[in-house]
């Protein structure tokens, strides 16, 4: 059993060890993008529930509006 480092590109199995200095290159630079997506989109995520609690203290502070009166019934 091989504990050799393999990476998985468009269906084709490589050893990491195998790779030329370019490839290794933009694969470290695909793994630097991907770490920057999942940081970007944990900050959406934060950003998102700040907006909401937002709204929830603005819905709070608005004055509350008044139900029109009912109209009476006509006989």
């Amino acid at each position: 059993m091989s504990n050799a480092a393999k990476i998985v590109i468009n269906d084709t199995e490589y050893m990491a060890s195998d790779l030329s200095a370019d490839a290794k290159t933009q694969l470290a630079n695909i793994q630097f993008v991907d770490s920057e997506i999942a940081r970007l989109n944990a900050m959406l995520a934060v950003a998102g529930t700040a907006r909401n609690a937002y709204i929830g203290a603005l819905a709070s502070a608005l004055p509350k509006a008044e139900k029109p009166a009912a109209k009476a019934k006509k006989k």
